[in-house]
């Protein structure tokens, strides 16, 4: 199963009502923080966790103040002891997880809910605020009564988030912004005061306009996720390699008075083999961000 597969299946501040805004939260400056996905893509259950001595010490080691979890990470039972531990020892923050579920389900409501808010819980622990929210591919377009279980499964997550002082965001892949936004237009309009942390090439690679779509939505924004890519749309293995304009992103985001959070998610194509270690590619990511964004 590739990435594309697995990820099918499974600025301004938000003052909006009934939701956390960043002002509320405990931590309040911005965290560039490291994805685990790279670390991830190839183990199984894409569950990183045997290995997070190592993520901890790479993503340490590139500059990061923080990191993203995938949600998998955390069901285990030791899970807050050993990344807490990890956070003392190495001084890297967690920031909180990626979480994905089909939210559309109406049979898989209460499940999801409570998944979601056991995933919650543990982000709380470890002083986390995001948890990024991926609502599940259909692989057709939803229904309108399965938008409206997907929205009230949203806002009830949002009420465990608004508890535990941690943030639900919608994250996206292709198919939330494919056909005209079709599936995240559906959301908003039903779930208004949700937030979004999107992920700007994947934006592009369901092309979506980027620069059109930080204007349009920069009051809702309050994380996002970077990547790069060749002009084939394949990846490349850190920021600065590809063709992606971070300096033009940067400055639209200081026009829009974006101050939130940013996560490098790394990635590389199925089977492919990069020609240096991991830790080294965040480092030279982390120090385009730095250049272009000033962070």
């Amino acid at each position: 199963m590739n990435r594309r597969t697995f990820l099918g299946t499974a600025a301004g501040s938000l003052a909006l009502a009934q939701q956390v805004s960043l002002a509320d939260m405990p931590h309040q400056k911005p965290l560039v923080s490291a994805h685990v996905w790279v670390f991830s893509s190839d183990m199984p259950k894409y569950d990183c966790f045997s290995v997070l001595d190592n993520v901890f010490a790479d993503v340490k080691y590139a500059g990061f103040d923080g990191i993203e979890l995938m949600d998998v990470a955390l069901h285990h039972d030791d899970s807050v002891a050993k990344i807490g531990d990890l956070m003392q020892k190495t001084g890297v923050s967690l920031i909180g997880a990626s979480h994905g579920q089909s939210m559309w389900d109406k049979n898989k409501q209460a499940e999801n809910v409570d998944n979601a808010g056991k995933i919650i819980e543990r982000i709380a622990k470890l002083k986390g605020r995001v948890l990024g929210i991926s609502v599940g591919d259909a692989r057709r377009k939803k229904t309108p009564e399965e938008f409206d279980i997907q929205a009230e499964t949203l806002k009830k997550i949002q009420t465990i988030g608004r508890q535990y002082n941690v943030l639900p965001n919608l994250h996206n892949h292709t198919y939330e912004v494919a056909d005209g936004l079709y599936d995240l237009t559906n959301t908003l309009q039903r779930v208004p005061s949700i937030a979004l942390g999107p992920d700007l090439d994947w934006l592009f690679q369901a092309k979506v306009d980027v620069p059109t779509f930080l204007k349009t939505y920069a009051d809702k924004i309050v994380y996002m996720h970077l990547r790069d890519h060749l002009w084939t749309g394949v990846w490349s293995e850190a920021l600065g390699e590809g063709i992606m304009d971070f300096g033009a992103i940067a400055r639209q985001l200081k026009q829009l008075g974006y101050t939130g959070d940013m996560t490098v998610e790394l990635a590389f194509p199925y089977g492919y083999k990069p020609t240096r270690p991991i830790r080294d590619s965040l480092k030279m990511s982390r120090q385009v961000v730095k250049k272009q964004f000033g962070v």
